[in-house]
């Protein structure tokens, strides 16, 4: 079981900065994948970028290449989500997900984040 806590949100103008933490307990969080989702409201939640286990290799969805980066701290079993150049379309409840694969569905989720972007 591992459980996934999001931090870092919050209210911010458009063509800010913001950097997302998801920290996740346990002593196994390099042998996860991990992404980050988001939902916008009445919008249906959405993949944002992933990382995979080693950290080698990530994915990006279209709407934020060149403007988000994920990255992960194993010793301090945490993801990060830099979000730069953030557009008013950014603002959603952002989730940290966890996998035990490189691919497939994600095993668990953190309870999300809110971004607010202002025009």
């Amino acid at each position: 079981q591992v459980q996934l806590v999001e931090s870092g949100g919050g209210l911010v103008q458009a063509g800010d900065s913001l950097r997302l933490s998801c920290t996740a307990s346990g002593r196994t969080f390099t042998t996860y994948a991990m992404g980050w989702f988001r939902q916008a409201p009445g919008k249906e939640r959405e993949f944002v970028v992933a990382i995979n286990r080693s950290g080698a290799d990530t994915s990006h969805a279209d709407s934020v290449k060149g403007r988000f980066t994920i990255s992960r701290d194993g010793a301090k079993n945490t993801v990060f989500l830099q979000m730069n150049s953030l557009k008013p379309e950014d603002t959603a409840v952002y989730y940290c997900a966890a996998r035990k694969r490189d691919w497939g569905a994600y095993d668990y989720w953190g309870q999300g984040t809110q971004v607010t972007v202002s025009s």
